[in-house]
């Protein structure tokens, strides 16, 4: 191994995650998923034709506006570490969804926004090669491609807007009109909420205004973990910043309003050893590379696929699970993949597993390379997200 991204990390703190947080965990699509959890809240909120695949009807029983809050970056198996820090968090209950897979920001705000999984939506990656030859950087996307043509799938929220169900997002000016945000949430009414005290104050005035879904999204645990590890004192402060949201929200609910906490995927801290394509062998044999250092997409070159195969698993041995784009698609990771879609996931597909990350020095900014905590691969930990309930 080497070390990625050209300087010296902080140091990386325990994240006290469990053995069974590294085990393979499968996409609940059609049972407990990220994708089943607005067509079980519209169903809630009278949809025509929506289904409560969640079983959301029989706890949220005489509600008449619903409140999710997405916490970036905040799994399931970081709610007993942010305990401490965020009791009105650690008093909250419910159960566990799934995110799709890759497990990583952009993906899972679709697949919640439309409510199908990543291989119907087709946004299938942090970043994937167009048909072109060129990248898409689904965090930086503008409006090229087209995202109504990119990801064609109507939202579940222009479907209840369009059904006369008010429909409201809480989010950063910076998100507003971006290709993602249309993507994940066109239909919904923006309201502009700049920190997490707008969040919460953006939410509650629209949760008062009348029945409707109230969407409202909060990245700061994400870009701690990010930047300094879960567990670290940053993420700490932005477990308490959270509580301080949860406070107002749990404490404020108009009457006939639920609010429910939902996340996009987890993190796991990384040493700061990674395995790096600028040396030794792994760039052998590649045309392109694209995905993020924990869901690795390998676009080869012309016959070169059963080298790149032996290459990397012999590399990478047991920190990777390296794979055939049909293999991944026939597993089911992505659910049911448009024809399409398909050629957006590379020709391999590297699951990384244990801490290990690789990184793509000459492929993407070197800042890819110098985080601390991870996500995007298969782990419990990075798959398992909480759905709180509170009514």
């Amino acid at each position: 191994m080497t070390t990625g991204g050209g300087r010296e990390l902080p140091p990386v703190p325990e994240d006290g995650l469990p053995a069974e947080a590294f085990l393979p965990v499968t996409p609940a699509y059609g049972a407990g998923s990220l994708a089943d959890l607005m067509p079980s809240v519209s169903a809630v909120l009278g949809m025509p034709g929506a289904v409560d695949v969640l079983g959301l009807s029989e706890s949220l029983a005489g509600v008449d506006r619903i409140g999710v809050l997405l916490v970036d970056g905040l799994g399931a198996y970081q709610l007993p570490t942010a305990a401490p820090f965020a009791p009105v968090l650690a008093s909250l209950s419910g159960r566990t969804l799934t995110t799709g897979f890759p497990s990583t920001t952009p993906v899972s705000l679709v697949t919640v926004g439309t409510g199908v999984p990543p291989g119907v939506h087709g946004i299938l990656g942090f970043t994937v090669r167009r048909p072109d030859g060129r990248t898409v950087n689904h965090i930086h996307w503008g409006d090229d491609p087209d995202p109504y043509q990119w990801q064609p799938v109507p939202t579940v929220l222009e479907t209840m807007a369009a059904a006369g169900i008010a429909v409201t997002l809480v989010s950063r000016s910076l998100y507003r009109g971006t290709g993602l945000s249309l993507a994940a949430n066109r239909g919904a009414r923006y309201h502009v909420a700049d920190d997490g005290p707008a969040v919460a104050e953006g939410m509650l005035a629209a949760l008062r205004s009348g029945p409707g879904l109230v969407y409202g999204y909060h990245p700061d645990m994400d870009k701690a973990g990010h930047e300094y590890g879960v567990a670290s004192p940053a993420w700490e402060e932005a477990a308490r910043g959270l509580d301080a949201i949860l406070d107002r929200l749990v404490h404020e609910l108009p009457p006939g309003a639920a609010l429910l906490l939902i996340a996009d995927h987890g993190q796991l801290n990384v040493p700061a050893e990674r395995h790096d394509l600028a040396t030794g062998p792994l760039a052998d044999g590649l045309a392109a590379v694209t995905g993020e250092p924990r869901a690795r997409y390998l676009h080869v070159t012309d016959g070169a696929l059963d080298d790149v195969l032996a290459t990397w698993r012999g590399v990478l041995g047991t920190d990777a699970r390296v794979m055939r784009r049909d293999e991944a698609i026939a597993e089911g990771w992505y659910g049911p993949v448009a024809p399409s879609h398909a050629g957006r996931i590379g020709d391999v597909v590297v699951l990384c597993q244990n801490r290990a990350v690789v990184v793509a020095s000459g492929w993407e900014p070197p800042m890819a390379g110098r985080l601390v905590a991870y996500h995007g691969s298969v782990t419990a930990a990075e798959m398992t997200v909480p759905l709180l309930i509170v009514r």
